[in-house]
């Protein structure tokens, strides 16, 4: 300070300048704090104790909380000019969420592009920030959002270094370990292995003959004596005679002895005997190398023959014997202490399998790759971007454990993050296990394998291991055949693709379209046999790739058919179960996508693995999924005081729809009535039955869906989406799914069975009728409501006059009819008595003459009779009747003598 002027540091130290460096952890360094607090906030309502929740040091690096809090590492410094902060971080678990930010002294976070880090897919990644001057606040933030299962492994965080502070006036001595045997230096060296130094040290000091040393170390360890578990077996490549022979090796780095008493020396070189044959696909040289086949030709793995014409080779890898690693496949050890790359072989070929050699300690992950870049279908298999599954692998594999080692079996695709498909934990039998690829892109499939997460120097368990008998994967580019399969000839006789949706018929290798109304098998397209009649309710798409629901839905009712229409529902919709909590506390929440019908059967429904903060930017790194219906885990949390959701564990549980019906069972899944009590008894629940492809350990026929859909009037749009009372989660064992759509859209579609006349009284000479909805009105849409209508009609009064004197006339014109029949029947009664009375008594005698004088006893009431005055009736009647030339009425009568005679 006094000269002012820069001078080197000298041997054994070294000085970064305007910077400061964090490497040693054994606690945590000065101006360094961790604060830990439940991730939910009071909003959430979170309950659960994160006290013991924090960032912890562990000698090279500090590590991060693994439970379900939120923990913060936090640093603050005061630049003096504008600098950075550089450090390295190992990010192997998407279940925690890793953020790193910066505020400035008024608690202001910096803009950044993203704040979230990205998962390291090999080994430690580096991240690089530019600090402004004055004070900052650095945070390193976790937040583990895991359910049940592994607990996720920490986020590690090493070799923080900020620039831009004060000058330095002093210069730093090497840590132990380390090294700096020049002047004026500002990193130390590493010891090698079996070396170690002292803090400020100019070199490293070898180890003692019986001892050895990790690169890095600060002391030597004495070598324990050699046993069984510090070697292998492995087998040498065919020589020029075609044979093989096994031979031992020392697992590297060497750490025992051979002098030390009770030690075992290296078995002696197993004698030579025959090499196994190529493996399909591939021929034996002259050489006793394997060598792929020619294209269009196969073989199984001794000499390669030409597919016969009207066939295909049928590309991929099948590897069943392991004489040599393949070329595409590669293995490696990752260290289970400081998580770095040793850079040496972690599996080892014994012939008909491949197996996990020792690593330098048992919690070591010993990693085996296989890289496919490019998939290719055959010509049978048409592009399908919604259905199309472009490969299938498959591995038998069994494991042996004395403790709870575990294989994990992982798929990354482009390069991205490794996602865990599948694990195993403990000794398991000789078994098959089958993953598909929906996805052509550059794929890398990896096992993982360790023997125990101890964290512990030194072999206990190299007996532990997990063996690979076989791997077969298909379609994949540039690979080899095993055999041809038919294909689809062209005019030339060389093998087309047919168009999608059509098989292959077997008698004239031509293309046949699929009927309507099915679906093809895309892996096994020959016969008609190949096309799969679709279910009730649903329709082939424009490809015949899949079936799906049109949103015009037919059901039987009674002697007649129910019509819905359900294109009103959205493409897709989104709903959130009823929340969740864990043991300590911590709250989650289901969410589920629904695309239930409609657009040609896409798959419109989408889950993502992701952290979508405030400003809701994406990463096209994410992991998502595209199903019908699918699933993930929500997970509120709070971010420097902004509310964010963290998306975890997409899964597919609908990728095909079976059918659509009212049965409460079809294709062996169940939808009980009892699960969503209230089922309208004359409008029964539409129920859409889906299944996924993926097959578990608990659902060997994958998981299944039934989403009904249930008509309720008074819930328009989108309604109500829920899952069981009973099963809030929407599965009660894993494998099925129930959830329950309740909207108007589910109501039938109105016809004239839905609505009534009433016809109203006639009023003032107007009759009108009014259509009404019958009640409850149970649809929609439909026929539409007829019009009122008004009509003249005639009044009551007016039909009561008209009858009165209808019925008075009537009356009137009896009555006079009456009075007339009785008289004449009078007059006629007279005479008639009269003739009789003059009648001769005997035969023969002529009657006597009738007086014209009024015999004593006659009444005078005669007259009328007789009388030629006649009313204006009987003058009408006297047109019709018959008449004497005197103006009398003639009436015969008939004498004694059967004479008829006229009066």
């Amino acid at each position: 300070m006094k000269e002012q002027t820069c001078k080197l540091c000298g041997e054994g130290t070294y000085s970064l300048g305007t910077g400061v460096l964090f490497d040693e952890w054994e606690e945590l360094p000065h101006g360094f704090s961790t604060i830990s607090n439940s991730q939910f906030t009071e909003d959430y309502g979170a309950s659960g104790n994160c006290n013991m929740s924090t960032w912890e040091p562990h000698g090279d690096y500090v590590a991060s909380n693994t439970d379900e809090c939120s923990a913060t590492l936090m640093y603050s410094i005061n630049l003096k000019q504008e600098g950075i902060v550089s450090f390295d971080y190992l990010y192997p678990d998407n279940n925690i969420g890793f953020e790193f930010f910066v505020q400035n002294d008024q608690c202001q976070p910096r803009e950044e592009e993203s704040r979230w880090m990205k998962t390291t897919q090999k080994g430690w990644n580096h991240h690089q920030v530019t600090l402004t001057k004055g004070n900052n606040v650095l945070y390193w933030k976790t937040t583990a959002f895991y359910l049940g299962g592994d607990v996720p492994k920490p986020v590690l965080v090493k070799k923080i270094h900020v620039t831009g502070v004060a000058y330095t006036s002093e210069c730093f001595p090497c840590k132990p370990g380390t090294f700096t045997s020049t002047s004026g230096t500002s990193t130390c060296q590493l010891c090698p292995k079996n070396t170690f130094s002292t803090r400020g040290a100019t070199s490293c000091t070898p180890c003692e003959q019986d001892k050895y040393a990790e690169p890095g170390s600060s002391s030597c360890t004495p070598r324990p004596p050699c046993t069984e578990k510090d070697y292998f077996y492995t087998h040498t490549p065919c020589d020029t005679n075609g044979e093989t022979q096994m031979m031992y090796k020392w697992i590297e780095p060497k750490i025992c002895s051979e002098s030390v008493k009770d030690s075992v020396s290296l078995p002696a070189s197993g004698v030579k005997k025959k090499c196994p044959p190529c493996n399909p696909g591939f021929y034996q040289t002259n050489s006793s190398s394997c060598e792929p086949c020619p294209i269009n030709s196969y073989s199984n793995g001794t000499t390669c023959n030409k597919c016969p014409a009207g066939t295909e080779a049928v590309l991929g890898f099948e590897y069943k014997w392991w004489n040599l690693l393949p070329s595409n496949m590669r293995t490696s050890v990752m260290s289970g202490m400081n998580f770095d790359y040793q850079g040496r072989s972690g599996w080892e070929v014994a012939g008909d399998y491949i197996y996990t050699s020792a690593g330098s300690s048992d919690n070591d992950y010993v990693v085996l790759y296989l890289n496919i870049p490019y998939f290719s279908p055959p010509h049978t298999v048409a592009e399908d971007g919604e259905n199309n599954v472009v490969s299938r692998i498959t591995f038998v594999f069994d494991m042996t454990c004395s403790v709870n080692c575990q294989l994990f079996f992982m798929v990354a695709e482009n390069s991205e993050m490794s996602s865990v498909i599948k694990s195993w934990m403990g000794t398991q039998e000789k078994q098959s296990y089958t993953y598909q690829i929906n996805r052509n892109a550059n794929t890398t499939f990896t096992w993982a394998f360790q023997r125990t997460k101890l964290k512990e120097m030194g072999r206990k368990y190299t007996l532990d291991m997990a063996k690979i008998y076989s791997i077969n994967i298909t379609n994949a580019k540039d690979g080899v055949a095993s055999w041809c399969q038919p294909c689809a000839l062209g005019t030339d006789s060389l093998c087309v693709s047919c168009p999608t949706g059509n098989y292959i018929d077997k008698m004239t290798s031509s293309c046949i379209p699929c009927p309507p109304n099915t679906f093809l098998r895309t892996y096994q397209p020959y016969a008609v046999e190949a096309c799969v009649p679709c279910g009730p309710g649903t329709h082939s798409n424009d490809m015949r790739t899949a079936c799906f629901s049109d949103c015009l839905v037919s059901v039987p009712s009674g002697k007649g058919q129910l019509q819905y229409d359900l294109s009103s529902l959205p493409n897709m919709t989104t709903f959130v179960g009823p929340p969740g909590f864990t043991s300590k506390g911590m709250k989650y929440y289901h969410q589920f996508s629904i695309s239930l019908c409609g657009n040609q059967g896409k798959k419109l429904a989408s889950c993502v693995e992701n952290i979508t903060g405030v400003r809701g930017s994406e990463d096209d790194s994410w992991r998502s999924v595209s199903s019908y219906i699918c699933q993930s885990v929500i997970l509120p949390s709070d971010a420097t005081g902004h509310k964010i959701f963290l998306s975890s564990q997409p899964v597919s549980i609908a990728d095909r729809l079976l059918g659509v019906t009212t049965e409460t069972k079809f294709a062996n899944i169940s939808s009980p009535e009892d699960l969503f009590p209230g089922e309208n008894a004359a409008i029964k629940d539409i129920v859409f039955y889906f299944r996924s492809n993926e097959v578990t350990d608990s659902c060997r026929s994958g998981r299944s869906t039934a989403v009904r859909l249930r008509c309720k009037p008074l819930k328009p749009g989108l309604g109500l989406l829920s899952p069981p009372s009973s099963c809030p989660e929407g599965t009660c064992d894993g494998c099925m799914f129930h959830f329950l759509w309740e909207t108007q859209v589910a109501c039938p579609l109105c016809s004239e069975q839905d609505y009534r006349i009433i016809t109203s009284a006639c009023q003032h000479g107007v009759q009108r009728t009014t259509p009404m909805w019958r009640e409850p009105r149970m649809c929609v849409g439909g026929v539409d409501l007829p019009q009122p209508t008004a009509t003249i009609c005639k009044t009551t009064d007016f039909w009561l006059k008209v009858g009165v004197s209808s019925g008075v006339c009537t009356a009137l014109l009896l009555t006079f009819l009456t009075v007339y029949f009785w008289r004449k029947n009078r007059s006629l009664e007279y005479k008639y008595s009269r003739l009789m009375m003059n009648a001769p008594s005997k035969e023969g005698e002529l009657p006597a003459a009738d007086s014209c004088a009024i015999m004593e006893g006659e009444d005078a009431e005669d007259d009328l009779i007789f009388n030629n005055h006649r009313s204006l009736l009987r003058k009408f009647m006297t047109f019709s009747g018959k008449r004497s030339s005197d103006g009398f009425d003639s009436v015969p009568l008939k004498s004694s003598a059967g004479t008829d005679m006229d009066m």
